[in-house]
């Protein structure tokens, strides 16, 4: 198909931000125009990923074709944008087009840097070095589960932002179920959890109770350890250990099994834009992270009036979640109908996102907070604790809603569900605060 060469509204990235708001702007205006630059063709539930490495469903079920997903009328020009000119309201694509929009909407996503870690990529996906962050080292992760028979597991986490913080846990509990399972036949395991940050979470009555839950594991937590390089057919991790108060040093680290969260960043388009956040003076420019400058409220671009960003690209001081975006949608939807018709924008997005951390084939803690970095609770219920309920959303109501809710931007109130919404209404509440 040919690419036109004006749209009334450019969404750059068909991915989980893209398609969503998309389906919001169809639904809050039927006749408007909306194209969306994709290059793939399929469209990804990365959140299922994990649900694969664990075994509980097969990798189809997390993936659709992209025209299949996408609202009504949402015309898809399957190429990819190889540069940002809002200076003049456009757009480079694939074999020089150029493609102009009245309102532009940044929906592509974070880079995975696979080659930031050396040796890691050629590694990834043999010798038991495997990952949940891509759909097909997630079947992999099952695999190495399946015949790990002993020895030292360990899972790291890298110091840059990524996609759900919750994840690099997640992977690491569903193991530790599974080598415990077969403790009676001889695995006798380590399990060493392994990250650059210097707490589990961010949110600090999440994080006090992860330390609980891997404690309980028996798993080692070590702070300060990014992953620096990988030597598969030797089984060696080596991490750079950046200790306060000690000088930097390398350890080098036996496995029998390595799961990693590559270091992720803005896209490189992005990052090289004038939308990119401005490095302060004298700042190197990667510095900044590249993200897209928004309003963390309203997603609009703080230099440029038509120019919103929604999802991992943006400069939100949140985590970066499926669930950051579900909220995000029908706020970013709203705003770029008020900009096309000159009307004042509704600051409606407060940083709300959430990461079911799965601690077990039978339990959840639904990890869910706000801008203030407090724990709140779409459920009305207190969110730092473990829950079966919450592991039968994760593992049969998220895809759902996925599929046939989020995309399709079905009404919500606050985080994933409303179960008790007219009793919450009725009471004044809208989510458990702590």
């Amino acid at each position: 198909m040919t690419a036109p060469a004006h749209v009334r509204v450019l969404i750059a990235g068909g991915g989980t931000g893209g398609i969503t708001v998309a389906s919001w702007l169809r639904k809050l205006s039927s006749r408007l125009e909306i194209a969306i630059v994709e290059p793939s063709p399929f469209h990804d539930y990365q959140s299922g990923w994990v649900l694969v490495a664990g075994g509980f469903i097969p990798p189809e079920d997390t993936r659709r074709a992209e025209r299949d997903v996408l609202p009504p009328e949402v015309e898809l020009i399957q190429s990819k944008v190889m540069g940002f000119d809002p200076h003049h309201n456009a757009v480079e694509l694939i074999g020089g087009h150029r493609l102009t929009y009245d309102v532009l909407v940044v929906a592509l996503g974070i880079e995975l840097n696979w080659s930031a870690v050396q040796g890691l990529a050629e590694s990834l996906g043999r010798h038991q070095v495997t990952s949940i962050y891509g759909r097909r080292t997630a079947s992999y992760t099952h695999h190495c589960f399946e015949a790990f028979r002993g020895g030292t597991a360990v899972f790291t986490q890298p110091a840059t932002a990524i996609k759900c913080g919750g994840a690099p846990q997640k992977i690491m509990h569903l193991a530790h179920q599974r080598f415990e399972q077969r403790s009676g036949v001889g695995v006798n395991t380590r399990t060493l959890f392994c990250t650059a940050q210097a707490s589990l979470f961010p949110v600090r009555a999440y994080s006090d109770k992860m330390v609980e839950i891997a404690a309980r594991h028996h798993s080692e937590v070590r702070y300060h350890h990014d992953l620096v390089a990988v030597d598969g057919p030797a089984g060696l991790a080596t991490f750079r250990v950046r200790e306060p108060g000690h000088s930097e040093r390398l350890e080098t680290i036996p496995f029998e099994l390595l799961h990693v969260v590559p270091p992720m960043s803005a896209p490189p388009v992005v990052a090289a834009s004038p939308l990119a956040i401005q490095p302060a003076e004298g700042e190197p420019a990667a510095a900044s992270g590249g993200w897209v400058e928004v309003d963390p409220h309203t997603a609009r671009h703080v230099r440029f009036d038509n120019v919103f960003a929604i999802g991992d690209v943006g400069s939100f001081p949140t985590a970066k979640t499926a669930a950051a975006v579900r909220m995000q949608a029908p706020v970013v939807a709203a705003n770029v109908l008020a900009v096309l018709e000159g009307r004042h924008l509704d600051p409606g997005y407060d940083g709300y996102s959430a990461c079911p951390l799965i601690t077990s084939d039978h339990a959840v803690m639904m990890v869910e907070f706000d801008y203030s970095k407090q724990p709140v609770s779409s459920f009305l219920v207190n969110p730092v604790k473990e829950r079966w309920f919450a592991w039968l959303l994760e593992r049969f109501g998220f895809p759902w809603i996925y599929w046939n809710r989020m995309l399709k931007a079905q009404p919500h109130e606050a985080g994933y569900l409303k179960p008790f919404e007219g009793l919450a209404r009725r009471l004044g509440l809208m989510r458990w605060q702590a």
